[in-house]
């Protein structure tokens, strides 16, 4: 019998890739090879497994940016546009209407996204800018707030129109254009990494 986790996994990436209202349960129950029955013992509604599949992709990505490079790496400007490319590998096989279909018909749901997406531009981001501000890498004038909230707090509105950016570009043209341009408009003269050169 499939554990409550697989369960889970599964239903996630299946609601990110195809939308949270248009994968049913019963095209789950049939990946699986389950009966639909077997998804109620875990689930008394589906919207609670839309929940589960929110927070199962969220600790993912959270889990994600905590390891590897983007934990050791010590610029402050680097770790944000680490912290989007990892973000862009995941977003690419979310579907357009993955977020819209949350926003209308899986409200708790989505605000566990939006509370995650605020928590990382307003308290992570916002964070590694000021970090970054201090360390002369970013010019004084510069006002972060704004920063955060005109380009980085609604990131998901300007990939995911009616069709997905991801669709049309590649992540590495999405990450230099959406992240690494801004930063590079508001850096001072000198300041250089290796994703930002002179």
């Amino acid at each position: 019998m499939i554990c409550k986790s697989e369960l889970v996994a599964c239903s996630a990436l299946n609601f990110a890739q195809f939308g949270s209202k248009r994968f049913t349960l019963d095209e789950l129950a049939n990946q699986l090879g389950i009966s639909k029955k077997t998804i109620y013992n875990y689930f008394r509604k589906k919207e609670e497994l839309v929940q589960e599949s929110t927070v199962y992709l969220l600790q993912r990505y959270s889990r994600e940016i905590q390891e590897s490079e983007i934990a050791f790496c010590k610029d402050p400007l680097e770790k944000i546009i680490l912290i989007y490319k990892k973000g862009f590998e995941h977003l690419k096989f979310f579907s357009p209407t993955f977020l819209f279909g949350l926003k209308k018909y899986y409200p708790k749901a989505y605000d566990l996204y939006y509370s995650f997406r605020n928590d990382l531009v307003n308290k992570t981001i916002y964070e590694l800018f000021v970090d970054a501000q201090k360390l002369g890498f970013i010019q004084n004038e510069v006002n972060l707030r704004l920063v955060c909230e005109l380009y980085f707090l609604n990131l998901n509105t300007i990939a995911f129109g009616k069709t997905s950016l991801f669709d049309k570009y590649t992540q590495h043209e999405i990450l230099q254009h959406l992240i690494i341009n801004t930063i590079k408009g508001i850096v001072t003269e000198d300041y250089t990494n290796r994703f930002i050169q002179k």
